[in-house]
């Protein structure tokens, strides 16, 4: 069969073949040289790819994307099962179980009223599940299970969030204590910079961040995405101001700061206009 006569239906089996053949002697010698380790990195950047193509709304790279990072787990799993660790099966059973356990308001009796509620049993039923296991004295905590290794502003809405499932919250109706706790914050930040307390300093900082993710979650807003976003405005106008002394074949030693904010609010207005702004 010639490739061209080949049906363009597939299936998840299909992937796992091609895999396990990859994986095989006389397979593709890269394949066969990963390791668990090895491929930490590639899961990461293809995770990012995917949030990346989400965020532009492109579909075609979408779904591109979304096949580079199925692909991760089920390498890793054909790895495992060549270490007679588990198998893709078991990876698949694994969720399966985990996922009509964590719903029993859809495949039980429980009833719940909206989302907030289905995130509240959730996060019960992750903490009976903790205390079943045999070593009850690590990872119990209700903030367990967050990756050290995500990043920062993600993890710290985690953090509140998970805090937030069994009530330990400011009012979900209300983000003014919120804005109140921020002001505290950028309060004792200048004290400490003040006082020129580097260490201090770092530690305020820290604290106004968190302050400010929790708001971004009480306002339903996420703070990676509004951060995205206004990393490529800057980025838009960063590069306006450059078209602009190209333009004038000039360099950025020529301009005074007065003169390059006089340019950043023509940058401004021009890229506001573009991204139907105002």
């Amino acid at each position: 069969m010639s490739a061209n006569d080949r049906t363009e239906i597939h299936d998840f089996p299909e992937l796992v073949n091609i895999m396990h053949r990859l994986r095989k002697p006389g397979g593709c010698p890269w394949d066969r040289e990963q390791t668990f380790e090895s491929l930490r990195k590639y899961i990461i950047e293809e995770a990012y790819e995917l949030v990346e193509a989400i965020s532009e709304r492109n579909i075609p790279n979408i779904l591109e994307e979304c096949g580079d990072l199925l692909l991760q787990p089920v390498f890793i799993a054909e790895i495992a099962r060549d270490e007679g660790l588990f198998s893709i099966e078991d990876v698949l059973g694994s969720i399966i179980t985990k996922l009509i356990r964590r719903h029993p308001h859809v495949f039980g009796e429980v009833r719940v009223k909206d989302s907030e509620g289905v995130l509240r049993n959730w996060e019960r039923i992750k903490q009976a599940e903790k205390h079943q296991q045999e070593n009850r004295d690590s990872g119990s905590s209700v903030l367990s299970g967050i990756p050290d290794q995500i990043p920062a502003l993600l993890k710290s809405y985690r953090i509140q969030e998970k805090a937030a499932n069994v009530g330990f919250d400011w009012p979900r109706d209300n983000a003014l204590p919120v804005l109140d706790k921020i002001e505290e914050e950028i309060s004792e930040l200048r004290a400490e910079i003040l006082q020129k307390e580097q260490v201090k300093t770092e530690e305020e900082m820290g604290d106004l961040f968190f302050a400010l993710v929790n708001l971004c979650r009480h306002l339903d807003l996420d703070p990676e995405i509004s951060l995205q976003k206004a990393n490529r405005k800057f980025i838009n106008r960063f590069s306006e101001i450059e078209r602009m002394i190209e333009k004038h074949g000039k360099t950025w030693d020529d301009y005074a700061l007065a003169e390059l904010d006089e340019m950043w609010d023509i940058a401004k207005e021009r890229t506001s206009w573009e991204s139907g702004e105002l």
